[in-house]
């Protein structure tokens, strides 16, 4: 444990001060005029919006996860705001916001924070857009000149009427704060980079207030009624259902915005700032807690509800930030303006504030959210919320939101497609796409009828999941078919053959009484993956069914010399066998002596193994690939990516990727690891393998693969001080900046989409992917063509356990970039 001295911690605070202390101003000038305008939105009274935003500066600062995150009133609990203080008047309200308050703490005490991020993003975003939508509808009523009516449709319902009665000055004011809100950061020049320093909000409003002061126009103004005459909460009152309902949403949607404005704030520290520099990430049940705390002491002063806000955190970070005392410190500067600048806030236009909350509602509706939504098919979900929400309020839009996203979920998992062809050759091919259910049994059927009895039949299942009654009807249709002489041919995705268990096949019989479950056998795949007969075939047919029965080797058949079933017996006699063939090829001349000394000794298991997988590659695949491999012999290689992975036996890189000869140019280490330039040990057979496929081959792409269980990986986890160096202690060296990566709370932590890390190694696995990603970058001829734009880094995990492959996303994760998102079949 390391004790940092006073003095030390003296020094780095007079060191940060400076950063902070700006940083701080340019919020505080963010944040006045948003918290006034968002007060004005909600119908609270206006020093509401300013208290909230000192509390959460001071309150929120000190107490959150999330240093450089700013807390305050935000536009995402204006709608819900609103309509509590409609209902139950302002200091229920405050009441309300005490309690829900109290409710995130204990959220936070049960750790509950992470699970507050499992709520579609399509769902989050169609929420603050639908929240956009009704905000600003009701500040385009001030911006006209008249009052917001109670709800979103009563507001598009009464905009013809106050169209018709329009009061230009307002309208005048309110477009003057929107051209200059929207051309102030496009001010040209050395004179307008020098303006652009101060925040386009403020420089909004305050042109706005000095051009109604300074032309006396009549029109309402900010009235900071005094202090003295403050409301404060009071006992809630009112239905006990309505009052419950009121703390959840509070809460439920306070939570998700403040954490997902963490988490955000996250990111953009991570591509903004160099390691050092960076603050520790996002403690998000401590950034819970702190908006608990925050929120009690808002309701309870008389302020609105707190959340995350990220125009603040955004601001803050862009400003230089370096420690959670810039947040405080804004929230201090708002507590003076509060006490002190009173007499300037009073000359602020309404009309002002309302165009600036109705420019931050409508760019709650993000275009780049629609294309994510859109990319990702959850654009109904996405378009459903947004109106839920302007309809009928926030809780009830999340729940209708979450409502369609279980159903659209459950209609792409019951949905199949079932197509019938006939090919020019007779041959008569039906596709299944899709799980099989019992609920497409009837289209199943109906196809499956459609085809003549002496046919040939070709069944492709692109699907990962068959039930009983799939299953019953394909293999009824299956024993009918064979029954009156077809012939048929089962198939899983891209032509991998394929069977029903319990069924006898052309080559084959299946004697193991398997449960009904659909089988591929996918070790076939590509050319060779034909069972046709050829010389020898006959015994390769019978070995390959007297090994079929073993279940740990039979779905991957060409595969299955790594599980030897024979007896012992029966080894000894092929390994004399090998023998006594190889002691017949000499000279049958030779003294008996000399026959014996000159003969090879007899081969060992793996000698015999690989003589085996050698010869059925010769009589199955060979034949189907020697055009194709001909032409890589004449045309050379010319690969599409360099594909790094782990020497470990499990991964086998043309099975896992589907690639063939000529698609990869593979480079396998122990633990997949890529050293650094001039880094000590430096192996060069790794750089120079990169320098081969980036400069001379000119691959599109570069793939790191690791995978789980890595022997590397625990090897240094459990590596202590003081073990005597090896070649391979040596080389695992390369492995420790991995190491010192999920040690440090500087960087992005990587996971699994959809849970945690099961252990410590797999959490190191993972880590070493992202680690050697970055190695990879140091390379000179990497970096040369990262910046040219004509090579593409992938980070790859295989967990061997469970067959499945992911992808490291490449920052369009809602959640956290450093994520491994699974590739499933639709991919």
């Amino acid at each position: 444990m390391t004790v940092s001295s006073p003095t030390r911690t003296t020094r780095k605070i007079r060191k940060d001060l400076p950063a902070d202390l700006s940083a701080s101003i340019a919020v505080f000038l963010i944040a006045l005029p948003l918290s006034l305008g968002i007060a004005l939105a909600t119908g609270a009274p206006l020093q509401a919006g300013l208290v909230a935003a000192a509390v959460g500066g001071i309150v929120a600062g000190r107490l959150g996860g999330a240093p450089l995150q700013v807390s305050g009133p935000a536009a995402g609990l204006t709608v819900v705001t609103a309509e509590l203080i409609q209902r139950y008047g302002w200091r229920t309200t405050c009441a309300i916001t005490v309690l829900a308050g109290v409710c995130q703490l204990g959220l936070a005490a049960l750790r509950t924070a992470r699970s507050a991020l499992m709520v579609s993003p399509a769902i989050v975003h169609g929420m603050l857009a639908g929240i956009g939508v009704t905000i600003a509808l009701a500040q385009l009523h001030i911006v006209l000149g008249g009052t917001p009516q109670s709800n979103a449709v009563a507001n598009v319902l009464g905009l013809p009427a106050q169209l018709a009665d329009l009061h230009p000055v307002a309208l005048g004011i309110s477009v003057l704060t929107v051209i200059v809100l929207l051309g102030w950061p496009r001010l040209p020049g050395r004179v307008g980079r020098a303006l652009r320093k101060v925040p386009a909000a403020l420089a909004a409003v305050a042109t706005a207030t000095a051009v109604a002061a300074l032309a006396g126009l009549s029109l309402p103004r900010v009235d900071l009624p005094s202090w003295r005459s403050h409301a404060l909460p009071e006992l809630p009152e009112g239905p006990v259902l309505g009052l419950i309902a009121a703390v959840l949403t509070i809460t439920l949607v306070g939570s998700v915005e403040s954490l997902l404005s963490a988490v955000a704030t996250d990111k953009l520290i991570a591509s903004e700032r160099r390691t050092g520099n960076r603050p520790p990430r996002a403690d998000l049940n401590r950034e819970l807690r702190g908006q608990g705390a925050a929120n009690i002491v808002s309701g309870a002063l008389g302020g609105l509800p707190i959340t995350g806000v990220a125009v603040r955190s955004v601001a803050n970070v862009k400003s230089g930030a370096v420690s959670r005392k810039s947040a405080m410190l804004h929230g201090f500067w708002v507590l003076l303006a509060a006490g002190l600048l009173v007499p300037v806030l009073d000359l602020i236009p309404l009309a002002a504030l309302a165009a600036l909350v109705m420019a931050v509602g409508v760019q709650m509706v993000s275009i780049t959210h629609m294309r994510t939504v859109t990319r990702h098919r959850e654009i109904v979900v996405y378009g459903t919320t947004i109106v839920a929400v302007v309809l009928g309020g926030v809780l009830e839009g999340v729940a209708i939101g979450i409502a369609v996203a279980v159903a659209l979920a459950l209609h792409r998992l019951a949905r199949t497609r079932i197509t019938a062809e006939r090919e020019d050759n007779g041959v008569h091919r039906v596709w299944a796409r899709g799980q099989l259910t019992f609920l497409a049994v009837p289209r199943l059927s109906r196809v499956l009828n459609q085809i003549p009895h002496d046919a040939h039949a070709v069944i492709e299942l692109d699907g990962s999941f068959m039930d009983h009654a799939a299953y019953e009807t394909l293999h009824d249709w299956q024993e009918s078919h064979l029954a009156h002489g077809g012939t048929l041919e089962v198939t899983g995705r891209a032509g991998s053959s394929a069977r029903l268990p319990g069924t006898t096949s052309a080559d084959e019989s299946d004697e193991s009484g398997e449960p009904d479950t659909f089988e591929k056998v996918a070790g076939s795949t590509g050319p060779g993956a034909s069972d046709a007969v050829g010389p020898g075939g006959a015994s390769h047919h019978a070995d390959r069914s007297r090994r079929g029965t073993h279940q740990c080797c039979r779905p991957w058949t060409p595969w299955q010399n790594h599980c030897d079933h024979r007896p012992a017996g029966t080894r000894t006699v092929t390994a004399a066998a090998a023998a006594k063939a190889a002691a017949a090829s000499t000279e049958a001349a030779a003294e008996p002596a000399a026959e014996q000394a000159a003969s090879p000794a007899p081969r060992g298991r793996g000698a015999g193994q690989l003589a085996n997988g050698i010869s059925a590659f010769q009589r199955d695949t060979a034949p189907h690939v020697r055009d194709e491999l001909a032409r890589l012999a004449r045309e050379g290689q010319r690969p599409s990516q360099l594909f790094l992975t782990c020497a470990d036996s499990r991964l086998v890189t043309s099975m896992i990727t589907a690639s063939g000869p000529g698609d990869l140019f593979t480079v396998r280490n122990v633990g997949n690891l890529v050293p650094l330039p001039g880094a000590e040990s430096t192996d060069d057979s790794v750089a120079a393998a990169i320098e081969y496929a980036v400069d001379v081959l000119k691959v599109d792409s570069i793939t790191v693969c690791g995978h789980s269980g890595c022997g590397a990986m625990q090897a240094l986890l459990s590596s202590a001080p003081g073990t005597p160096m090896t070649p391979l202690r040596r080389w695992l060296k390369h492995g420790l900046p991995s190491l010192e990566r999920m040690a440090s709370r500087h960087h992005a932590w990587a996971r699994i989409s959809g849970r945690l890390p099961a252990d410590a190694v797999e959490q190191l696995c993972l880590t070493n992917v992202v680690q050697q990603l970055e190695h990879l970058r140091a390379h000179e001829s990497v970096a040369r063509r990262l910046a040219e734009g004509t090579l593409e880094l992938h980070g790859m995990y295989f967990h061997v356990g469970e067959a499945q492959a992911y992808l490291l996303s490449e920052g369009e994760d809602f959640f956290d970039c450093r994520v491994f998102d699974s590739v499933g079949q639709h991919a």
